[in-house]
């Protein structure tokens, strides 16, 4: 453990007179004569210090005011969390004030302009590509609070690259993706670097490289976007490309905003040669790395460190959670050593917002533009006959769920040729919020985008009978396994293996089993389509969002299967649109799952 600021004088202090005491005892004392041609002895020459920090953020996905849309209330959480930028703006402030504004960057991780309503009114309701469209307000919000560089993450490509082109032009700060190449020259499609010089009066500034990367998943999660135009190769690839270049154009300290998790797993099997989660990988195996900014995996990683496998030298990490949660702070304290920088201790922590109000200035430029999204979600679209809740979507057959595969399947059924059309149709969906509910009587654009929260598009795919039985046991990994005669407890039967609830999805069209009392790969019992067995050889049209059917959450054979239906329309908005034309919602109109959990083919739920 190291001394502390406090008690190093003190250590020193004795350490001095305990050596002094040691020589007294096993020297002779030099004559006075001596002692006084030489002169008093002259204190050592301390080299010159300075401290600076770099905030982070990561994985906001335009939350700027603490604020829920989908339940038209403040945000709040069993954890007491507060949301937005606009209190860590607060945050940042406060840091900047107690260190100094010269001691302070400031730095994003991605995920920056998709994940609320407030980003979906910006991008496909007034778009800020139209002429004439105000600025979109997480740029407007980061330029105010000065931010140097932004990673960009996944999210940001899910508007198409247009949007994304326009939000960078919007910044005073630059968007960094090393690993985003464009798909014809290999040249960087995104500033790779910046290089920030932080003033030391009397001495030579301090040079931090800044060196951004995304993640290799856009290729096949926004595959109908990135196409041909760009591609993605993996970090620790283009950190061995880039992290030499920074050192050798003197950077004395080199830091990585990575939108990259660091556990070393993928969501997408095979699908990808890239790691999604890389970060740690990169900390270890490429060399000249100070510290890494974490994103994408949504979780809080106060400090992290990890020993580069060629050099030895500790490489600090941290994570922020999400959404505005929290906000990391890397603190450097350097030495400057025969007229050159070095880094001598760093440190890193997240800290809490969420008792510290939210920054007025904020408050005053974009109060205009929340107002403006809070009056869209709460646009009335239609009925609904009876309360329809998700709260067990997870491990019951609900009707909130059967109303997305509905709207699939009609969607789907209208585009298909006369020859798919008289194929099977099926759908499959995940149950994407536990607590998105659509209340009986009047219904909103909020109660249906709380329950369909991301910004998918749809297709249908063609899978035969067996890969469908695949299909459907991968998804069952979801559950725990629970034997025979074991109570199943429904807090803890779920998310096995980190299979996360929008990693599980469940089917309409067809009727099946799912035995938590088998092993995985042999729990779906009794897949039948119109009463009759499915047999293996049987070709079905599933529909299935863009972000599965492009190979999201590494599910077999989808990826690679045949096309017979694709758009560009958002499901959440055919959703809406669904619900405007009927006028009103019923559960007596929508598809019949028909799936159950069981143990040895008893039923669990009723």
């Amino acid at each position: 453990m190291p001394v502390s600021p406090m008690n190093r004088r003190a250590f020193v202090k004795k350490s001095a007179v305990t050596g002094a005491a040691v020589a007294a005892a096993g020297t002779v004392a030099a004559a006075p004569a001596e002692a006084a041609e030489r002169g008093p002895a002259k204190p050592p020459k301390k080299n010159r210090t300075w401290t600076f920090s770099i905030l982070g953020t990561t994985d906001l996905h335009s939350h700027v005011f603490d604020w829920d849309y989908y339940k038209d209330a403040a945000y709040s959480d069993s954890k007491g969390n507060s949301v937005g930028v606009a209190r860590v703006a607060t945050l940042i402030k406060q840091q900047r004030a107690a260190k100094g504004e010269e001691h302070v960057l400031l730095v994003d991780a991605g995920d920056i302009i998709q994940g609320t309503s407030l980003a979906y009114y910006f991008a496909r309701v007034q778009p800020i590509t139209d002429k004439g469209a105000p600025k979109h307000p997480m740029a407007v919000a980061m330029n105010h609070m000065r931010y140097d560089a932004a990673a960009l993450g996944n999210h940001e490509f899910n508007y198409g690259i247009e949007v994304l082109r326009k939000f960078e032009s919007q910044c005073r700060f630059p968007l960094l993706a090393a690993n985003a190449l464009d798909a014809k020259t290999l040249k960087p499609a995104f500033q790779p670097y910046t290089v920030k010089r932080i003033c030391v009066p009397g001495a030579p500034d301090i040079k931090v490289g800044i060196l951004g990367l995304t993640n290799p998943g856009i290729a096949l999660w926004d595959k109908d976007n990135v196409s041909g135009k760009m591609v993605f190769p993996g970090l620790v690839e283009q950190a061995k490309k880039y992290v030499p270049r920074l050192r050798a154009l003197g950077c004395d300290v080199v830091f990585l905003t990575d939108h990259s998790g660091l556990d070393g797993s993928s969501s997408y099997g095979d699908e990808l040669p890239y790691v999604e989660n890389a970060s740690n990988l990169v900390a270890e195996q490429v060399p000249g790395i100070d510290a890494i900014l974490v994103g994408h995996t949504h979780v809080e990683v106060p400090s992290y460190t990890v020993k580069n496998a060629e050099t030895g030298e500790d490489v600090l990490l941290s994570e922020p959670y999400c959404w505005g949660y929290r906000l990391s702070v890397f603190d450097f304290e350097l030495e400057l050593v025969r007229g050159q920088w070095k880094v001598t201790r760093k440190t890193a922590q997240t800290l809490n917002p969420n008792t510290v109000e939210e920054d007025p200035e904020i408050k005053q430029l974009l109060e205009a533009d929340h107002e403006l999204v809070v009056k869209y979600v709460n646009t009335p679209v239609g009925t609904c006959t009876e309360d329809l809740s998700a709260a067990e979507s997870c491990w019951k057959d609900v009707p909130i769920m059967d109303f997305i595969h509905q709207v699939q399947m009609d969607t789907v059924k209208a585009g298909l040729s006369t020859a798919d059309a008289a194929l099977p149709l099926i759908s499959v969906a995940a149950p994407f919020s536990r607590t998105a509910d659509i209340p009986a009587g009047s219904v909103t654009i909020k109660d249906i985008a709380g329950l369909y929260i991301y910004d998918n598009t749809l297709y249908g795919k063609k899978l035969t009978g067996a890969q469908l039985k695949d299909y459907l046991e991968y998804a069952a990994k979801y559950y725990y396994r629970v034997p025979a005669g074991t109570k199943v407890d429904t807090a803890t039967l779920t998310n096995a293996n980190s299979f996360w609830d929008y990693m599980y999805d469940t089917a309409a069209g067809v009727s099946y089993d799912i035995d938590i009392a088998q092993a995985e790969g042999s729990r779906i019992k009794n897949l039948s389509w119109n009463g009759t067995p499915v047999a293996d050889d049987q070709v079905f049209v599933v529909a299935v969002n863009n972000y599965r059917a492009n190979g999201g959450s590494g599910y077999p054979h989808i990826a690679a299967a045949d096309i017979a239906y694709s758009s560009t329309n958002e499901i959440r908005q055919l959703m809406i649109d669904y619900v405007t034309a009927k006028g009103a919602l019923d559960p007596k109109d929508f598809a019949v799952t028909n799936w159950r959990l069981t143990q040895d083919g008893t039923p669990v739920f009723s």
